[in-house]
């Protein structure tokens, strides 16, 4: 957040308004897309309905990242930079586990010789 700028505020109560901005991968194809929104789930929704063109042919989407704003134009601004080739880089360095692992078992159990304590 700014600080020679206040944040937005929602019309109900003085509750922060939160931008975000956000990176999409395609699972068809692999490739993302980065945008920035007001209201993330519904703006996922409306990617995966196909209703946004720019992203219309790399249906189905799911959500890898994001980042959360107080200002727009911080959002906006952030949006700008992960376009860009340092952007890239930055993203490529920061989710290099996550785009290269393999899917990983959920724990059930706790192996031999552990014990939750205090639970």
């Amino acid at each position: 957040m700014n600080p020679v700028r206040p944040c937005s505020y929602n019309s109900n109560g003085g509750i922060p308004r939160w931008y975000y901005t956000y990176i999409l991968q395609s699972k068809t194809n692999g490739h993302f897309y980065t945008g920035t929104t007001n209201n993330l789930n519904k703006r996922l929704k409306q990617h995966n309905n196909g209703l946004v063109f720019s992203s219309r042919y790399m249906l189905p989407l799911q959500l890898i990242y994001f980042e959360a704003f107080l200002d727009k134009d911080d959002a906006y601004h952030r949006e700008r930079y992960l376009k860009s080739g340092m952007g890239k880089r930055y993203l490529k360095n920061r989710l290099e586990g996550y785009l290269t692992s393999k899917p990983r078992k959920r724990l059930t159990e706790l192996p031999n010789g552990l014990e939750r304590k205090g639970v």
